[in-house]
């Protein structure tokens, strides 16, 4: 089985792992990698989203923050505070340090971000095939007002510095209309036998991958069933401030509104249900927790088979749950 995944950071990490687990080794995984996120600090390329993936997949995550390296120091963040350099509120551990660096050698030598995640990936052994959006240079920036002054920061700055407590008015993937695809994802959609959306970010992580010319048509066009897993619990994110950007592109935080956003691939064009003003529409499944089995006749009411099942990845074990019940949805539109 081939399975296309379109993973942010965290949790699209977490629930590759128990992806892994519930198919085992003989199934074909590849991961189309936000890049939205890359920040260029200390003169360094930093990619969190693709780290973070390879880190969790490779057993050096630091399990309790969800990013960064297990059992980490960080002499090298606190000589660079002596001089006076920052900024200080983005946090690079000794060891993630030594990432960045080589990665940052390889680009200049001229080697594509593709081929420089694939280097590292040698490494990790992540067990899947990890491929970044596009090797061009896309980074989301948010439009916020501060100080009586619109102005567009980073995401990292947004999410991390600021802790998105200022309104997110607009998200905008800086370059992504003039990035291409890199090298293998748009063949990797054509030849998948199941996509899938992880319950990541759907503005700047999946959505910012989808903002990629080519990508979101390859995914509307495919011949495998796509389906998704809602980030979303109970009106709230399961993990982070997702709530903040759904808001910024006119999203209510529920379940019910992320899915009619992506929309339904079943739905006729020019109809509401068909991708939230974004053109065609993706899915053909949608997972839902069975805190919101509420939302399953909405959803299916915007054209977009649903189902309700337990979505808190609090383990791996119950993460592979997941995974299986997105497959077997895949299954059923399938059929049907």
């Amino acid at each position: 089985m081939r399975i296309v995944v379109l993973a942010g950071g965290i949790g699209g990490a977490r629930f590759l792992r128990g992806l892994k687990e519930a198919v085992g080794p003989q199934a074909d995984i590849t991961v189309i990698g936000n890049t939205g996120d890359d920040i260029h600090l200390f003169g360094l390329k930093v990619c969190p989203d693709l780290d973070t993936v390879m880190y969790t997949l490779g057993g050096g995550i630091h399990e309790e923050q969800g990013w960064g390296r297990a059992d980490e120091s960080f002499a090298v963040k606190d000589e660079l505070k002596a001089y006076g350099v920052g900024p200080e509120w983005f946090g690079l551990g000794d060891k993630d340090f030594a990432t960045h660096i080589v990665r940052t050698q390889m680009l200049g030598a001229g080697y594509p971000l593709s081929a420089v995640t694939e280097a590292l990936c040698a490494r990790w052994q992540p067990g899947v095939r990890l491929i970044p959006m596009s090797d061009d240079r896309v980074e989301t920036h948010v439009l916020i007002e501060q100080d009586g002054a619109k102005k567009a920061v980073h995401f990292q700055e947004f999410w991390v510095k600021l802790h998105a407590t200022v309104p997110a008015e607009a998200i905008i993937p800086v370059g992504a209309e003039s990035a291409r695809p890199a090298p293998g994802v748009l063949e990797a959609i054509a030849e998948a036998d199941v996509i899938l959306f992880p319950p990541s970010n759907p503005v700047v992580s999946v959505g910012t991958i989808l903002a990629v010319p080519g990508i979101r048509a390859a995914v509307a066009a495919a011949a495998a069933p796509v389906v998704g897993l809602s980030p979303i619990i109970g009106a709230a994110p399961v993990r982070g401030m997702a709530d903040k950007v759904l808001a910024a592109v006119g999203v209510e935080t529920s379940a019910a509104a992320v899915a009619r956003h992506y929309g339904s691939r079943a739905a006729a064009p020019g109809d509401a249900s068909g991708g939230g003003g974004q053109g065609a529409g993706l899915l053909d499944g949608w997972l839902v927790d069975e805190a919101d089995a509420d939302a399953v006749a909405e959803v299916e009411a915007a054209g977009i088979p649903c189902r309700a099942v337990p979505l808190w990845m609090t383990d791996v074990e119950r993460t592979a749950a997941m995974a299986r019940a997105a497959l077997e949805l895949a299954e059923a539109v399938r059929r049907a």
